[in-house]
C-alpha cells in the first residue's frame, strides 16, 4: 500500500493534466456543513492541488502537506502563493497546531490506519469540519465499462481501490464514515454525493487511467499493451461517472 501511495510522483504531469478538478459545489457543501466561517484548513496529501485551488481560492488559508516531492513540484506550480506547502506524511505531521478544517481528496485511504483519529482530533480544533472526498471516475456506458475491463482483465484484474474497512458497496454509510462514527472525537457524521458526468475523449480517459495508482504498478510493458487493448473497444468520445462522494463529521 506505501508503494501505491508513493507511485504518483512519476505521473506528477499527467496527473494534473488528466484528473478533473474539483466544483465550487463541493466548497458550499463543505461550508455549509461547517455552519461558521472557515478560516483555516490544513489538506492531507494533496497531490498537484486540484482541491487546494477550490479552498484557497475561497480565501481559506490552506497549507498543503504532500509525501511526494515530484507531486509537490507540481501542485506548487498551480496553486496561489497564499497557499503554505510542506513536504510530509500525514503520520509525520506535527500536532502543534489545529485548524478549522482538515480535508483529504482521494488521500485518506493512503494514510496508516492505526491512530488515524486519534492523530486527525489533534489536527482539527473542537468544533472544527473533518472531510473526505473523492471521484472514483469510470465509464457511464455499462457495456463500454465491462469491455474495457474485459480488455485489462488478463494484466490487471482490478483497477480500483477496495474499501480499507471492508465496507460492502450496498451498504449506506460508505467508508471512511463507517470508521468516523466509531470515533470517539467526531460527530454528525455525514455522507453526500455531488452528480457529475463528464465528456472527455478516449484518449484523455487513457490519460486519466495512466494516473491510476493500478495501472502505474503495472510492469511498463504491460500497461502499455493495457492501454493498447483498452483504447480498441472504446470510441473516440466517451462520457464518464465522475460522481463525487463526501463524508464529514465535526470535532467534539
Amino acid at each position: 500500500m506505501v508503494a501505491r501511495a508513493l507511485s504518483f510522483g512519476s505521473v506528477a504531469e499527467a496527473y494534473e493534466r488528466f484528473r478533473p478538478g474539483y466544483p465550487v459545489d463541493l466548497f458550499e457543501l463543505v461550508r455549509a456543513y461547517a455552519g461558521e466561517p472557515i478560516r483555516t484548513a490544513l489538506e492531507i496529501g494533496a497531490g498537484t492541488g486540484k482541491a487546494t485551488r477550490l479552498f484557497a481560492r475561497a480565501g481559506i488559508a490552506v497549507t498543503a502537506t504532500e509525501p511526494d516531492a515530484a507531486m509537490l513540484t507540481e501542485l506548487r506550480k498551480h496553486v496561489p502563493a497564499s497557499v503554505t506547502t510542506r513536504q510530509a506524511a500525514f503520520e509525520d505531521l506535527p500536532l502543534d497546531s489545529s485548524y478549522d478544517l482538515v480535508y483529504a481528496a482521494a488521500a485518506l485511504h493512503w494514510t496508516n490506519p492505526e491512530g488515524r483519529w486519534d492523530r486527525m482530533a489533534a489536527l482539527v480544533r473542537p468544533g472544527g469540519v473533518f472531510t473526505s472526498f473523492g471521484v472514483p471516475i469510470q465509464l457511464a456506458d455499462p457495456a463500454l465499462r465491462e469491455a474495457a475491463r474485459a480488455a485489462r482483465a488478463p494484466y490487471l484484474e482490478e483497477d480500483g481501490v477496495p474499501s480499507p474497512d471492508g465496507t460492502p458497496a450496498d451498504r449506506p454509510m460508505q467508508w471512511p464514515g463507517t470508521e468516523l462514527q466509531q470515533s470517539e472525537w467526531f460527530t454528525d457524521v455525514r455522507q453526500a454525493t455531488i452528480e457529475r458526468r463528464l465528456t472527455m475523449s478516449a484518449d484523455d480517459f487513457i490519460g486519466h487511467l495512466s494516473t491510476v495508482s493500478a495501472y502505474v504498478m503495472l510492469a511498463p510493458a504491460d500497461r502499455t499493451e493495457v492501454f493498447r487493448r483498452t483504447a480498441q473497444v472504446l470510441p473516440a468520445t466517451v462520457e464518464v461517472d465522475a460522481e463525487i462522494t463526501a463524508h464529514l463529521a465535526r470535532r467534539r
